[in-house]
């Protein structure tokens, strides 16, 4: 494991106990907002699903609500998956500590991928990218919930106060790990703008691509077919 996923992975294993807290209170209760949309964009996939750095199973859950099907749950953080296993109260999700540049499934696996908050934490994001296209069924769906930096330039001088010093504040607070949020800050400001991402869903082979600005910008929702 390279320097990078070792420090991500250690972080998350800190902070696992109040990630769901901290991720709601910080997004003012949106974040659930978003993952239902990620949810609704699912439904009509053809099982079975994969959900990637999925943590403690906040969206696999939620997508189970829209869709009550087979899913697997994938995240590099052993302490994420344990810590959420007490919420799937026997329902279809099938826990896989892996990573998600190196997806230990055959070729044309799941009609429905998401990935909620993740891609912006592995290094090599057009490598993971073609691992997703890799495991799609044809006519299967990726969907892409993360963070970015908004357009509006007022509103990027709240978000930039926000992400600077609210978050790392609440994060401080809640984790007793400051650092990780910090860290939040840096990898939002330094994640490629939406026009490339699309960019690079296209180069990989998804087809059909489409993104959606949220909540002023500061989250887009991308959606890519194979």
């Amino acid at each position: 494991m390279d320097l990078h996923k070792r420090f991500v992975k250690e972080k998350f294993d800190r902070i696992v106990k109040k990630y769901d807290l901290v991720n709601l209170i910080g997004s003012f209760g949106q974040d659930k907002l978003w993952r239902k949309k990620v949810a609704e964009i699912l439904k009509e996939a053809e099982p079975p699903l994969l959900d990637l750095c999925c943590g403690p199973y906040t969206l696999t859950l939620e997508i189970l609500k829209k869709k009550p099907v087979k899913i697997y749950g994938l995240d590099f953080s052993f302490s994420m998956l344990f810590y959420g296993k007490k919420r799937l109260n026997n329902r279809p999700v099938y826990p896989i500590c892996g990573d998600a540049e190196i997806l230990p499934f055959k070729d044309n696996a799941f009609g429905g991928i998401s990935i909620a908050f993740g891609l912006r934490n592995l290094p090599n994001k057009k490598k993971a990218l073609k691992e997703f296209f890799r495991v799609l069924k044809s006519n299967g769906k990726l969907v892409i919930l993360e963070f970015s930096w908004p357009k509006n330039l007022i509103f990027q001088k709240i978000y930039k106060i926000y992400l600077d010093y609210y978050m790392p504040f609440l994060g401080g607070i809640l984790t007793k790990d400051k650092e990780a949020y910090l860290y939040l800050a840096d990898s939002i400001k330094k994640f490629p703008p939406p026009e490339k991402i699309k960019t690079m869903l296209s180069e990989c082979g998804f087809k059909e691509i489409k993104n959606y600005p949220l909540t002023f910008g500061i989250v887009n929702l991308y959606i890519g077919k194979k």
